[in-house]
């Protein structure tokens, strides 16, 4: 039986199922010779508005000034249609020439649009915005912190990964640019194109290792946030949203920085009174962003819009200083020089009223600060009294204060490690002896007598477990 299927070869395939395979096999040389992003050429003469896809090489195009001012909307077409075409740049060597065409035609069409040298028809808008979304909207490559299959590399954290294409994205950002700030882009029109849509997915892209790329999608979005007054709420929304995920899920996001840039120029703008949407923006995504582990890379930025809060209303003072502190790290010590710094900026535009509701827990926790081991830690607590404003808040409540951080600055000159932390502490502790010698000399009345307890307790102890190791000698 085996024998006779094997004379019989292999089944010949219905005419149908020749006709079905062939057409796919048509359609999939016209994709790879011309553009992944480029949609199929339709049959019905479709083809003749860009015959080099079909061809496997892309025409070179007349430039703008070559050609009557009547047919140059005509042409703008023929190159963003041209410029849809994708390219693999991981090889030097392949399709240069079709590479240097696109390049060519993008640089004219940023030339073009820059010039404002003519009104770009509605039909030629939205094939602009068509192509700008084939080239910029793509599969970001897995970042340095995902798992690749590769065992043992560790990704060099002071050579960003940087985008092969960016020759001709580059480009494409500056003509998005250029089409966004042109006084001849009217906003009635352009927002048709530059949806909601568009905007997720230009802030989707911030996600991007490249640095120069965020710089970019920054500028762009920050200009569609100013002539776009329709999208501003939504852009407030979807930038909350990329915060909630980066803090509660991923702690992954690569644009965090240039987001908070983006929101620092927008809250100071914010009107007075502050609208109760932006206070629950600060406690709900500002405040919790110093929860991640990554905060040192958007620190900086993330400071800066605190401030801003702050300045603006400074009853929010209280709320901050107590967000700080619920977030407050344990085991980070450059994580906790890092909040040290941005609670003294705090500080320094908080008022009496708003200080006096959260000093004590807030120097509790300075006082845990003076005692670290770690000596940047307690010398940014100490360098807090260099500071005039926070000084004289100290000074309004000392009462309250010099009693909750006395222990800790005697500890520190008793047993502290560290020379320069040694020398900060005996300067504060003067300073406290000048304010108020009265004071002081009550806390240390205090501390002494809490020492001279804690001596007896630990005698009492040791009685106690000598009395217990006896009674244990005695039974054996």
């Amino acid at each position: 039986m085996l024998n006779k299927l094997m004379k019989r070869g292999p089944k010949k395939s219905a005419k149908t199922d020749t006709d079905v395979y062939g057409s796919v096999s048509t359609s999939n040389a016209v994709v790879n010779h011309g553009s992944r992003g480029a949609p199929p050429v339709p049959d019905g003469g479709a083809g003749v508005s860009a015959p080099a896809a079909a061809a496997g090489t892309l025409e070179a195009l007349p430039m703008f000034r070559d050609v009557p001012v009547p047919d140059r909307q005509q042409l703008f077409l023929r190159k963003c249609q041209v410029c849809c075409n994708q390219f693999d740049f991981t090889d030097t060597l392949k399709s240069v020439k079709e590479k240097e065409i696109k390049r060519l035609n993008l640089v004219e069409l940023v030339d073009y649009v820059q010039s404002g040298s003519g009104k770009i028809t509605e039909s030629n808008q939205e094939e602009m915005i068509k192509m700008i979304s084939a080239n910029i909207f793509r599969c970001l490559p897995p970042g340095a912190h995902e798992n690749t299959g590769s065992v043992g590399v560790e990704a060099e954290e002071d050579e960003p990964y940087l985008e092969p294409s960016w020759p001709h994205l580059q480009l494409v950002y500056e003509l998005l640019l250029r089409y966004v700030v042109s006084t001849d882009t009217d906003t009635k029109i352009a927002k048709r194109y530059i949806d909601h849509s568009f905007v997720l997915k230009l802030l989707n892209m911030f996600d991007t290792e490249d640095p120069r790329e965020r710089e970019y999608l920054k500028t762009i979005l920050h200009r569609i946030y100013g002539k776009f007054m329709v999208h501003r709420p939504f852009i407030r929304k979807a930038i909350n949203n990329i915060f909630y995920q980066f803090i509660y899920e991923t702690e992954r996001n690569s644009g965090i920085a240039e987001l908070l840039e983006i929101l620092g120029s927008i809250i100071n703008g914010f009107a007075l009174p502050m609208k109760e949407e932006h206070k629950l923006f600060l406690m709900r995504a500002l405040i919790p962003l110093h929860k991640p582990k990554p905060i040192a890379m958007y620190h900086q930025q993330l400071s800066y819009c605190i401030i801003q809060f702050v300045e603006k209303d400074n009853k929010l003072s209280d709320v901050v200083i107590r967000g700080l502190l619920k977030y407050w790290p344990i085991t980070n010590c450059q994580k906790e020089v890092l909040f040290l710094s941005e609670l003294e900026e705090v500080l320094e535009a908080t008022q009496a009223v708003e200080f006096q509701r959260c000093m004590v827990p807030l120097f509790r926790q300075i006082a845990r600060c003076l005692n670290s081991p770690h000596f940047q830690v307690a010398e940014r607590a100490l360098f807090m009294w260099n500071n005039e404003h926070i000084v004289s808040l100290i000074a309004q409540n000392r009462t309250v204060i010099l009693p909750i951080i006395f222990e800790a600055l005697e500890m520190n000159i008793q047993a502290h490690w560290n020379p320069a932390v040694h020398g900060l502490t005996s300067n504060i502790r003067k300073m406290f002896m000048e304010m108020d010698m009265q004071l002081f000399e009550d806390c240390q009345k205090q501390y002494t007598e809490k020492q001279a307890l804690t001596k007896v307790a630990q005698d009492q102890r040791e009685q106690i477990w000598r009395r217990l190791a006896d009674s244990a000698v005695v039974n054996q």
